[in-house]
C-alpha cells in the first residue's frame, strides 16, 4: 500500500460532468457553421482535449485561423452555459475532502481555464482548498505534455515519486506516464476501462472513493490507494 502526499486531478468526467454545457456550446459553433451532424457521443470523446484538436476532430478542418476563431466562439458560449450545466459527482466533495483532511496536497491540472473550473469550484469549497490549480491558460503546451504536472510538483514542493495523477481519459494516462508520476485512471467518462489498462496504471476505478482506503500502518488514519 502506497501513500501520496499529493493528489492532482484532472477536472471534467475525473471530478464533474460538464458534458451537457460542453456539448451544449459545441453544437451551437457547429450548427452556426453548417456542421448539422456531428452527434453528442463524437463531441463527448474529445472531452480533455484542446478546442483546437476537438474543433479539427469534429469537423476535419485543420487550418489554425478557422480553429482559433471556432475557439473564440465556443469560450463565449461557455461564458453563459458551461458552469450552469456542471455537476459534481457525488463523492467529489467527500473524497478531496477526506485527503485533505488526511494531510495531502490537493491540485487540480485540467485542459479547461483556470478561471471556469475556479468559479464551478468555489461553489464548493472554500477558496484556498486547492493548493494549486493549473488550466489551459497556464501552460505552453496542453496535456498530454507534462508541463502542468511538472509545474504542479515544483510549485507544491513534493516529488513524482509522492505525486499521484487521477484521470478518465487516455491523454490523462499519457501525461502521468510523460511526467513519470503514477495514475489512476477513473471510469466517469467515455474511456473504457480496456483503453485506460493500456496504459501504465495503480489502479482503474469505478468510483473516487476508491482512493480514500484507511491504513492500519500507522496510529492517526491517513488515506492510501486501495489495492
Amino acid at each position: 500500500m502506497k501513500n501520496y502526499n499529493t493528489y492532482l486531478f484532472d477536472f471534467d468526467y475525473t471530478l464533474a460532468d460538464s458534458s451537457r454545457g460542453i456539448v451544449t456550446c459545441f453544437r451551437l459553433v457547429l450548427e452556426r457553421h453548417g456542421y448539422t451532424e456531428v452527434t453528442d457521443e463524437a463531441i463527448k470523446r474529445t472531452i480533455g482535449k484542446t478546442l483546437e484538436d476537438s474543433f479539427s476532430i469534429l469537423t476535419g478542418v485543420t487550418d489554425e485561423n478557422t480553429l482559433l476563431e471556432f475557439k473564440k466562439e465556443y469560450v463565449k458560449e461557455a461564458d453563459t452555459h458551461m458552469t450552469v450545466n456542471t455537476r459534481l459527482f457525488p463523492e467529489t466533495h467527500s473524497v478531496l475532502t477526506a485527503l485533505k483532511e488526511s494531510g495531502a496536497q490537493i491540485g487540480i491540472i485540467s485542459t479547461k481555464f483556470r478561471y471556469r473550473i475556479r468559479e464551478m469550484m468555489d461553489r464548493h469549497f472554500s477558496p484556498d482548498f486547492f493548493d494549486i490549480i493549473v488550466g489551459g491558460e497556464d501552460v505552453k503546451k496542453a496535456k498530454p505534455s507534462p508541463e502542468g504536472v511538472l509545474f504542479a510538483i515544483q510549485h507544491l514542493s513534493t516529488t513524482k515519486g509522492e505525486t499521484l495523477y487521477v484521470g478518465d481519459s487516455t491523454v490523462d494516462a499519457e501525461t502521468a506516464e510523460a511526467a513519470g508520476v503514477d495514475f489512476a485512471g477513473i471510469l466517469h467518462g467515455m474511456t473504457t476501462r480496456q483503453e485506460l489498462q493500456a496504459y501504465p496504471h495503480v489502479r482503474i476505478m469505478e468510483t473516487l472513493e476508491e482512493i480514500c482506503h484507511k491504513s492500519a500502518q500507522k496510529k492517526e488514519d491517513r488515506f492510501v490507494l486501495s489495492k
